[in-house]
């Protein structure tokens, strides 16, 4: 049986941005932060880090900054997913070639593949490449789902290792997990579902939250890894007001306004997405204060 590419808490973490550029410097420093605090592997160029915003070359070179500035720490995955099937095994091609340690591929968007056309697009991507590949169900995002039935058929090929299940389906994602292999890996994609997935047989979470409390959700993960499910749901319930305050608008506005409270450059938004309404801002403020995440004036 192969191992998971990573267990435990993943930061899905943010791209900061300074006008047209990636500021690799920054993020840099993001990231040893991230290592320092335990992270057990970091996700690059994937939602959070506003991927769809960049270029092909700016997402090829913010994986190879990730690979040399992360030096084999941790595990380096690599958001390579597109609509384009073509582009996308180019891409996850390339950032295998810059030493990326796995490949997250979201479903297509826009387009709406029927099942039989997502098991051709994945199918075609994993071929091309030998690293692992993590399928990436976030319907809220693509307007279409991976049924269970078709993660059963793709964990048949070799370079599938298994979902970032965000799809909020608790009943779908037992489905996975009683159709697929045990080896077929399941991670949460969502915060607010790691002890539910846990339980489920989970390795882990793909956090937004872990950019602004990468200790508190590596503990979170390491609770339900020690079947303490008692301590890791109260956990889960203290960390509910953060959730809701880093999703209040779209991902990853909240989350790149909460680091930059905290004093850490996290850089600017990409249009179309902006910074957030007051009252929202209001909101992720006073959460940061009443968590203790604010610097002291």
């Amino acid at each position: 049986m192969s191992e998971p590419v990573f267990r435990g808490c993943a930061v899905a973490i943010v791209t900061p941005f300074r006008g047209d550029s990636v500021d690799l410097e920054a993020l840099g420093r993001l990231l040893d932060w991230q290592i320092a605090q335990g992270t057990d592997a970091v996700v690059v160029c994937g939602t959070t880090g506003e991927s769809a915003a960049m270029s092909y070359r700016e997402r090829l070179r913010t994986v190879e900054y990730c690979v040399e500035r992360v030096n084999g720490r941790v595990p380096v995955i690599a958001g390579t997913g597109s609509n384009s099937t073509a582009n996308a095994a180019v891409l996850s091609r390339d950032a295998e070639t810059a030493g990326a340690d796995a490949l997250l591929l979201v479903t297509p968007y826009y387009n709406k593949a029927s099942q039989e056309g997502l098991i051709r697009h994945y199918r075609q991507v994993a071929d091309a490449v030998t690293r692992p590949c993590i399928l990436y169900n976030v319907p809220s995002r693509t307007g279409m789902r991976i049924a269970p039935e078709t993660c059963a058929v793709l964990a048949e090929h070799p370079n599938i290792a298994g979902i970032k299940e965000a799809s909020g389906d608790l009943d779908a994602v037992q489905e996975i997990r009683r159709l697929c292999p045990e080896d077929f890996v399941v991670w949460s994609g969502s915060d607010g579902d790691t002890v539910p997935i846990c339980a489920f047989g989970g390795a882990g979470v793909i956090s937004v939250v872990a950019n602004v409390l990468p200790a508190e959700m590596k503990q979170l993960v390491r609770l339900c890894q020690e079947n303490d499910f008692a301590a890791a749901g109260k956990l889960q319930i203290r960390l509910k007001p953060l959730c809701d305050a880093l999703f209040c608008e779209v991902n990853p506005i909240p989350v790149k306004t909460a680091l930059n409270l905290m004093g850490w450059d996290a850089g600017d938004f990409r249009l179309p997405l902006c910074p957030p309404e007051p009252e929202h801002l209001e909101r992720i403020r006073r959460t940061l204060e009443e968590f203790g995440l604010l610097p002291e004036a």
